[in-house]
């Protein structure tokens, strides 16, 4: 039996840890920063994206230097940020350019606000706030997402708990029978759990009860009869920060993660269904197959939200149940979820 060993002197608790900022979070989808800007929390940092003329979005700290309101009330103005308040405007490396009321014998303020390294990738917006050399960092990315042959569906996962709990979750796979008619998996065993820097990686053998492997299997996701249960092998990854699964053959799903505080975790779940199997389809034209993946695109919306709603019930619990006694310890039979715990603590970097 494992149970959850307390911090140490140095290191906080495992429900309060924080973020190690040296890596890429996903904190937006890119059809969410459009004309307007938007603001958006990693992990206690209050920050506002934007698109410039160029089309580029660009992240800085949501704060105006002036009276220290937020800059994602204000609007964009060509290339800059203007201010809601007094209509101060910043470029997108956070340099005063423009005050209207500004006198002919002032010169503008020599405040400059934070900016942060991002990225627009696979459908998402990726934000680097550590201090490291962001270009030294690798991006994991969503291969899957412009593929022909992968039908996706996204889900937010918005989460009144810390993100450890959610992490667990997502690589503890004997919780199956909780989601009842939602349910992917079942019967699941872990046969093997690898502990790598940076990677904790879980292999079960499971039950699925899904196979698309004809034409019409796809319809597997609207209509449960069609189901049946069969082996597939089930991995689940932690890749600090994020996670990754499959199922067979079939099914790939991501969870990428934007930590807000102690207590509450955004993420965005994207479900992959595959095409792989159907090599006709593959000969068809390109116009075509994108036609089928955008058209087919949120087919599996109803089961990943279903899943998300009943996941994140158990994690409010557990979140609830930490605040009341936060000594109370927890009894652990998956040994996953202790290499997971070990993961998120080796992140700690109290500097």
């Amino acid at each position: 039996m494992i149970s959850v060993s307390p911090a140490s002197a140095t290191t906080p608790h495992l429900r309060t840890c924080p973020i190690n900022p040296n890596h890429w979070y996903v904190v937006a989808r890119s059809p969410e920063v459009t004309t307007g800007p938007l603001g958006v929390t990693l992990w206690k940092q209050k920050i506002v994206l934007y698109r410039d003329t160029q089309g580029q979005v660009q992240a800085l700290e949501d704060r105006c230097p002036h009276r220290q309101v937020q800059l994602s009330t204000g609007k964009v103005a060509g290339d800059h940020l203007e201010c809601v308040y007094h209509g101060w405007q910043f470029d997108g490396q956070g340099h005063c350019v423009e005050v209207p009321y500004l006198a002919a014998n002032q010169k503008l303020p020599q405040c400059k606000i934070k900016t942060y390294p991002v990225q627009e990738q696979d459908g998402f917006i990726w934000l680097f706030p550590g201090d490291q050399d962001a270009t030294q960092v690798e991006l994991m990315g969503v291969p899957e997402w412009d593929h022909l042959n992968y039908i996706a569906t996204v889900s937010v996962i918005d989460c009144p708990g810390h993100f450890s709990f959610l992490i667990e979750n997502l690589m503890d796979m004997y919780h199956g029978h909780l989601h009842d008619n939602y349910q992917a998996w079942a019967s699941a065993k872990l046969e093997n759990l690898t502990e790598e820097p940076g990677t904790v990686t879980a292999l079960y053998e499971a039950q699925s009860y899904y196979k698309i492997d004809k034409i019409w299997s796809i319809s597997q996701l609207f209509f449960p009869a069609l189901r049946r249960l069969h082996p597939e092998p089930l991995t689940v990854t932690y890749q600090y920060p994020h996670w990754y699964s499959t199922l067979g053959q079939d099914f790939k799903i991501y969870c990428l993660f934007c930590p807000v505080n102690e207590t509450r975790t955004r993420a965005y779940l994207i479900h992959f269904t595959s095409l792989n199997a159907f090599w006709r389809l593959h000969k068809l034209p390109i116009k075509f197959r994108k036609f089928v993946k955008d058209s087919l695109f949120g087919s599996a919306q109803k089961l990943l939200d279903g899943l998300v709603v009943q996941d994140v019930e158990m994690i409010e619990q557990e979140q609830a149940a930490y605040l009341k006694n936060p000594e109370q310890r927890n009894f652990e039979l998956n040994r996953t979820v202790s290499a997971v715990q070990r993961l998120i603590r080796s992140q700690f970097d109290p500097s």
